[in-house]
């Protein structure tokens, strides 16, 4: 079965390898003939695979090489087929088509309302739909949606009864569809919207700055940085975040990434030297760990500071069953180098990271596609390659980081002071104390199916056995 991944962000950092891989059983040797008579277009790709990437670079390659050599290629799909040659603990790595890498690659989705909704039933016992967030510029960005939003109505009817009947995708994926929400007002708002062929997507939804006139008992600035993606293209999204703190002398910042899948290294070093203390200049931040092969391949990564870095005196990240790898490892490492609280709920859990290995593969190919020349590229391949430690030798937890303060995510208000987790955090630093947490009965403004209903897989990436990333490309 085709393993999807619907948060997928590449790297650009560039990684310096031996010259043990770029001989004659490196990239530079051309794929393996097709059998003769075979009829699997993916068969040259699938030796490829296995020979070049699974033997050399997967960092579970010694449990799992005898096997591997003894599986009949033409026996699986290229997506069965990696499936087949993955270690049995690793629940992390995946491959994808060239559209979907390409797509990860520029922040462009296509067929898409530009929402990510999600039903409260942890800790609110709510099943109704409500909107996570929106993107700018999307069909119901421009219909007024905001977070907090409730779906009631699909085409006339009612949400759970799709839920029930199995046709809520189905009727949800229709283009133009009508829909009925319940605004944060509880208004009923209904209108028919068409899916967006081809929408641009930023790397964060909010950056902004609260101050004691937005919160009781606040006596400076606070900086609010709401980080969906770690995606490389985008890393001026950082630079320009962190200029508006700057400039509002912003000494507390609240990190949110409860819906940060992790992604490219580049862009979670470069937020790390923003927000690393001066302290903490030419520290460790992380340690890269590869197997026996690429041993020489181990990093050590350290701060450097930007030169418009942020002087922070306590950082609070918000997190979530959504953050995943890079965000873990953002974490991770400022843990033992600043004041940190983390707020919210049990992360995802992924200590370890990836290359971005391509098929076809030679020396030739990956110097067009680091051109941004994919016109040759068929296959991505997103094997587990490197475990991460921070400076204390620590590593991700398989079951995730526990927070300091749990919270469930608030899909009741809009980010900003009302919101629980956000108030969570500007209260412990306006009283050295975390509030209590809400009353269980929601405030929802929607009566439809919160006491009983369905639940529905809607957040399918955050879910899935192959989310999370922190990538280097190979060069």
């Amino acid at each position: 079965m085709m393993k999807k991944h619907f948060l997928r962000f590449s790297a650009l950092t560039a990684l310096l390898f031996s010259a043990l891989f770029f001989s004659s059983s490196s990239c530079q040797k051309d794929p393996d003939p097709v059998v003769p008579g075979d009829s699997d277009p993916d068969y040259s790709a699938k030796i490829y695979l296995r020979k070049e990437y699974m033997d050399v670079y997967y960092y579970w390659y010694k449990d799992v090489k005898s096997r591997n050599a003894s599986l009949d290629a033409t026996q699986y799909d290229i997506y069965d087929f990696f499936d087949a040659m993955l270690y049995s603990k690793d629940r992390w790595s995946w491959m994808e088509n060239k559209d979907s890498y390409i797509s990860s690659e520029t922040g462009v989705v296509s067929g898409t309302y530009g929402a990510s909704l999600s039903q409260p039933v942890e800790y609110y016992n709510d099943y109704s739909v409500k909107v996570r967030y929106v993107f700018p510029g999307s069909p119901f960005a421009d219909q007024g949606v905001t977070r907090g939003w409730t779906l009631t109505h699909i085409n006339g009817v009612e949400v759970m009864t799709l839920i029930r009947n199995k046709t809520y995708s189905s009727e949800y994926a229709k283009s133009p569809q009508t829909f009925t929400f319940l605004d944060l007002n509880g208004l009923p708002k209904t209108f028919t919207a068409t899916a967006a062929t081809s929408l641009s997507t930023r790397s964060f939804l909010e950056a902004k700055v609260f101050y004691p006139v937005d919160f009781n008992g606040l006596t400076e600035p606070v900086g609010y940085f709401n980080y969906r993606t770690f995606r490389g293209t985008m890393l001026d999204d950082i630079r320009e975040s962190m200029a508006i703190f700057k400039a509002a002398g912003v000494k507390k910042l609240i990190l949110d990434l409860r819906y940060n899948g992790g992604g490219d290294s580049n862009a979670s070093q470069l937020l790390v030297n923003f927000l690393a203390p001066a302290s903490a200049d030419g520290e460790v931040y992380v340690t890269r760990m590869h197997n026996d092969l690429l041993a020489s391949n181990n990093q050590t990564y350290t701060i450097s500071r930007d030169g418009n870095a942020l002087d922070l005196d306590a950082l609070y990240f918000i997190m979530g069953h959504g953050s995943a790898s890079a965000s873990e490892m953002v974490y991770n490492g400022l843990r033992p180098l600043m004041t940190t609280k983390c707020v919210g709920d049990t992360t995802y859990g992924k200590p370890n990271g990836m290359y971005v290995l391509m098929y076809p593969g030679s020396n030739t190919d990956y110097s067009n596609y680091n051109k941004g020349d994919y016109s040759a590229l068929k296959y991505v391949f997103l094997p587990i390659c490197f475990y991460n430690k921070n400076k204390l030798g620590e590593s991700i937890p398989d079951d995730g980081f526990i927070p300091d303060n749990y919270r469930a995510d608030d899909m009741y208000h809009d980010f900003g002071v009302t919101e629980d987790n956000i108030k969570a955090c500007l209260t412990h630093i306006a009283t050295g104390s975390f509030p209590t947490l809400p009353s269980k009965v929601a405030t929802s403004s929607s009566s439809t199916s919160r006491r009983s209903g369905s639940k529905i897989n809607l957040a399918e990436e955050e879910v899935s056995e192959h989310y999370g990333s922190d990538l280097v490309k190979k060069h």
